[in-house]
Order: C-alpha cells, then sequence, then structure tokens
C-alpha cells in the first residue's frame, strides 16, 4: 500500500514539476508604468569623508527627515549600484531621488521649513552636490 502511495507521490509532483515552466510563462508581463507630468528632483552627494560609515548613515538620517514635507509624492535613498561601464558615474557616496506632482510643488520643497533646516544641519556632510531636474518630454 504505501509503496502505491509512494509512486503516485512521484508521478504527481513529476507533473507538477513539468507543468511549472508553462505556469511561469503563462501568466502577462507587467507592463512598465510612465511617469506621467511629474517633476523627478535628483540628488547626488559627495561626502567629505567618503570612507566614514558614520557620516552616511548620518546623510541617510537626514534624507529620511525630509519625507515629512507634504509635497512629496515618491522618494527613494540610494548608493552607487556597483555596476562597471564606462557611461557609469559612481563616484557619489549617496543619492535622493523625489518625484512631485509639479514645479510648483517641489519649489515650495525648495522654501519648506524642514528642507532649510535639512541644509543647515547636514550640509557639513557633504563635499559636493550636484542635481537633475526633469519633466515630461
Amino acid at each position: 500500500m504505501a509503496d502505491q502511495s509512494r509512486r503516485k507521490f512521484v508521478s504527481m509532483a513529476g507533473t507538477l514539476l513539468a507543468a511549472a515552466p508553462l505556469a511561469a510563462t503563462a501568466a502577462p508581463a507587467a507592463k512598465p508604468q510612465k511617469l506621467k507630468n511629474k517633476f523627478i528632483h535628483h540628488v547626488y552627494f559627495w561626502l567629505k569623508n567618503n570612507s566614514s560609515k558614520k557620516d552616511k548613515q548620518k546623510l541617510i538620517e537626514g534624507l529620511k527627515s525630509l519625507t515629512g514635507i507634504k509635497t512629496i509624492d515618491m522618494y527613494h535613498i540610494g548608493q552607487p549600484a556597483g555596476t562597471d561601464r564606462d557611461v557609469i558615474d559612481s563616484s557619489y557616496a549617496l543619492s535622493w531621488m523625489l518625484v512631485f506632482k509639479n514645479k510648483a510643488d517641489q519649489d515650495s520643497y525648495q522654501d519648506d521649513p524642514i528642507h532649510l533646516q535639512f541644509v543647515k544641519e547636514y550640509s557639513h556632510l557633504w563635499s559636493k552636490v550636484v542635481v537633475y531636474d526633469s519633466v515630461d518630454v
């Protein structure tokens, strides 16, 4: 009796394994989503003391404090991804990407007391900042 159950299990497992690739390809792929009519504000930071984990963590803490600004739709704090091609600049320490509904919201962010306090409290950590703003084409 136990031998029949084992054969049945092995047979069923083989069928499931054979069907697995079909199940994976049967699901439709998600289509990429376009950010429509958004204002993208991307900031790159170079730390004065690039080897200091403490300074990096302090700047991350400061960036997280900015998330209290109401006009920010989405944000991302990042670091170099470790990719290596001639066109990639990975010399920065941290990046701060923000998505706003429009330029007016981004302008409001620049003047927000939380942002002004961030610059005052954390600017001693960086040696260079580069900003890229973009809108839809």
